[in-house]
């Protein structure tokens, strides 16, 4: 059984909720079923706070208990230490990690110092891409076609999202199929592919069959980068390459 912490905890509810005032139901009812199981004992036990009594366990107090509520007040509930039941009390309660937890400011400031070091890494590298690797970044991440976008706007876009998602963000850097993905991508700019429905057809002018479709569920650009690292995908990716220089000149 935990012994009890003789300081002052803070409780918060999870998720960011943050209601003007919440109250978390403090003794076993049919409404509410309050119960932990007792190892030792093997049974469940009927849990009830009651600031009066020595434990915290229906079974071991008396008539007298006085239920009080426990009020989370803008997401919040300060307990301080001279009230090691309700302490004790809120670590046994089934919604504890659930509904609210203890707020540990150590365990807290290293999360975010990992959430702030894998921020300031991924827009190290964001920062850092040569103009052919950002063009491929955004053609991969957003699926657009970048030669009708400024170079500004791209380092915007592709900063703000390596700041809000820095591990999806570094993932698709080390992806060996960026390269590929971002190739498929000016194959659908240039209209040499085109999607209907979930079928990828060629565009060309002697070509307009039908090359592969994109099983439901999957995203079509990752599916066409794999089909061209096939041996059938691979003569496609040729043509297709050969059609795209000639439309250049």
């Amino acid at each position: 059984m935990k012994k009890k912490i003789l300081k002052n905890e803070t409780y918060v509810l999870v998720d960011g909720n943050a209601p003007l005032s919440f109250m978390l139901a403090s003794h076993h009812n049919k409404r509410n079923t309050l119960l932990y199981w007792d190892e030792e004992k093997q049974q469940n036990r009927e849990l009830c706070y009651s600031r009066n009594q020595k434990s915290i366990f229906a079974d071991e107090q008396d008539g007298n208990k006085v239920l009080e509520p426990i009020v989370f007040e803008d997401g919040f509930l300060n307990v301080p230490k001279n009230n090691p039941n309700l302490q004790m009390f809120l670590e046994f309660h089934p919604g504890y990690e659930r509904v609210f937890r203890k707020v540990d400011t150590e365990s807290d400031a290293r999360q975010d110092v990992e959430i702030l070091n894998a921020q300031v890494d991924a827009l190290v590298e964001a920062r850092t891409l040569e103009i052919d690797q950002l063009e491929q970044v955004s053609r991969v991440l957003f699926g657009i076609d970048v030669s009708k976008v400024s170079t500004a706007e791209l380092k915007r876009d592709v900063l703000i999202y390596a700041k809000n998602d820095p591990e999806g963000f570094l993932s698709v850097l080390k992806d060996p199929m960026l390269k590929l993905q971002a190739k498929v991508q000016t194959f659908f700019d240039n209209n040499l592919l085109i999607q209907k429905g979930k079928d990828v057809h060629f565009n060309t002018k002697s070509n307009k069959k039908r090359m592969l479709t994109v099983p439901f569920g999957e995203e079509t650009n990752y599916i066409v980068s794999s089909y061209f690292k096939s041996d059938e995908g691979i003569e496609s990716l040729k043509l297709l390459e050969s059609k795209e220089k000639i439309s250049k000149k």
